[in-house]
């Protein structure tokens, strides 16, 4: 098993374990993954033992109103596009245009493919002065709209090769670079997505100005030394498990000599910022938006 397989793997049972997951589902979508009825009870124990939330704390959090979600007032509306993307490929994705681009953003979807959700951040990016692209990081297999079943979407993202998302991330900042040119790009990631922007750091991608992944996997053995971004790392105080890499990422980003901030969200847990999971976190999600486009602003234009 791959880490982004073992990350998507815990990931599930977690959700099992705060209670957004029967435990029938959980064995379900566990076995999509190609884990066993027995490894799989056993990764869901594991994980319930070491759950720090409860089912009725992710309810209470689903049901807040408390505005619409940050940088939805003025978003603009994506569209569908295709691109170039490597070795002869064609990739789908969300496109929004800012009207007056100040530079560009790559955005990294979460575990379940691009969904209405990460399109709508594409938009919200938009909004405030940068053109996004939202890549389908599921292209090759038809696209996120092919699964109607969200769990066979995460299943076919775990069986996907590394270099191939790092290719296909590659491949959307070429096309950023051709619709928004002599502007500088960065790169945002949600959750698997935030992995991914760790891995497409670790690629040694030259272009990226900035980066920000938000509470994702650190690769193993991490060394962004070929990078030049500037990288805010994002993480939920509550999320101790992705937290617990929080050091070595430092620890890497030090090394490589970025500039870099490093912040954890007091009271969130995982995936606090899609507002439409049980997770969200209006605070938080808030407080980190404003902090994205202050870094954003200072190093991307």
């Amino acid at each position: 098993m791959t880490p982004l397989q073992r990350y998507i793997a815990e990931e599930i049972a977690v959700d099992h374990a705060d209670g957004i997951f029967t435990r029938r589902e959980a064995i379900r979508r566990l076995g999509l993954l190609g884990i066993g009825v027995a490894a799989a009870s056993s990764l869901l124990a594991a994980c319930s033992s070491d759950s720090g939330t409860t089912a009725a704390s992710t309810t209470a959090a689903a049901t807040r109103t408390d505005g619409p979600p940050p940088g939805m007032t003025g978003a603009v509306a994506s569209e569908p596009v295709t691109f170039a993307g490597p070795e002869g490929r064609t990739l789908q994705g969300a496109w929004a245009a800012a009207a007056e681009p100040r530079g560009s953003v790559l955005v990294i979807h979460e575990n379940k493919g691009l969904t209405d959700h990460i399109r709508s951040v594409a938009g919200r990016f938009a909004g405030a002065g940068y053109s996004a692209i939202a890549v389908d990081l599921l292209s090759e297999e038809g696209g996120t709209a092919k699964f109607t079943d969200p769990a066979e979407a995460t299943a076919a993202l775990a069986k996907i090769p590394a270099d191939r998302f790092v290719a296909d991330m590659k491949a959307t900042v070429d096309e950023l670079e051709r619709r928004v040119p002599g502007k500088k790009a960065a790169a945002i990631g949600f959750c698997f997505g935030g992995g991914l922007v760790w891995q497409l750091l670790a690629s040694g991608e030259p272009r990226l100005a900035a980066a920000s992944p938000f509470y994702g996997p650190l690769p193993e053995n991490a060394d962004f030394g070929g990078s030049k971004a500037a990288v805010l790392a994002v993480y939920a105080a509550l999320d101790t498990r992705v937290s617990a890499s929080r050091d070595a990422a430092t620890a890497a980003l030090v090394k490589a000599g970025l500039d870099h901030q490093v912040v954890t969200e007091p009271g969130a847990d995982h995936a606090f910022f899609n507002d439409t999971g049980p997770r969200y976190n209006p605070t938080a999600a808030n407080d980190v938006w404003k902090k994205v486009l202050d870094w954003f602003g200072r190093y991307v234009g």
